[in-house]
């Protein structure tokens, strides 16, 4: 006569002959790869279409951005909406795309923009800055100048300090890869950017 199952709150357990056979580590470790594969896939789709951190060099943007910040980068951003005049961008140098440069977006295309002893006017009035330090701010000045179609001009924060529009010129839209969203380090001044 065989013993009769136990019982649990969960149903009745099956006899011991009908155990689960241990696991074989040839499949453990074939699905270690498969979920790493996975991981993988989803890390460089992330990193490919929706996001990419980027590391801060120089101090071209200062105050908001400072050498060596870690940001995350909304590459979606500008596949849902325009670009705005205001947004910090991240986009392929002209020169050399190869190097990627951080810089805030003054004028689009159409526009017509001109620097007097310094003050930004974008279509004949003065851009508010309220961005910009005084200790940054510099005395240039830049003849009245369209920015075409398919470009953008792009000025640094600190402007006395700033490789950007005024030296190499305007910025083609598809070299704008994406805009500055969330500094994750260092983690005392992480937080949304803009």
């Amino acid at each position: 006569m065989e013993p009769e199952a136990a019982e649990t709150s969960l149903g009745p357990l099956p006899p011991a002959s009908e155990a689960k056979a241990p696991v074989r580590p040839a499949r453990l470790f074939w699905e270690l790869v498969h979920d790493l594969a996975v991981a993988l896939l989803f890390f460089f789709f992330v990193v490919g279409f929706v996001a990419q951190p980027f590391r801060v060099q120089g101090s071209s943007m200062q105050p908001l951005l400072v050498d060596g910040e870690r940001i995350l980068v909304n590459k979606l951003a500008y596949r849902l909406h325009p670009i705005e005049t205001g947004d910090v961008v991240v986009f392929w140098w002209p020169r050399d795309p190869a190097v990627s440069f951080i810089k805030r977006v003054v004028a689009r295309p159409g526009d017509v923009v001109e620097i007097r002893r310094g003050t930004v006017y974008v279509n004949s009035r003065p851009v508010a800055e309220g961005y910009l330090l005084p200790q940054y701010q510099d005395e240039d000045d830049l003849p009245p100048r369209e920015v075409p179609p398919g470009y953008y001009f792009v000025l640094g924060d600190h402007r006395n300090s700033s490789n950007d529009s005024r030296t190499w010129g305007d910025v083609p839209e598809k070299y704008i890869y994406g805009k500055a969203a969330f500094r994750f380090w260092p983690l005392g001044r992480w937080g949304r950017l803009q």
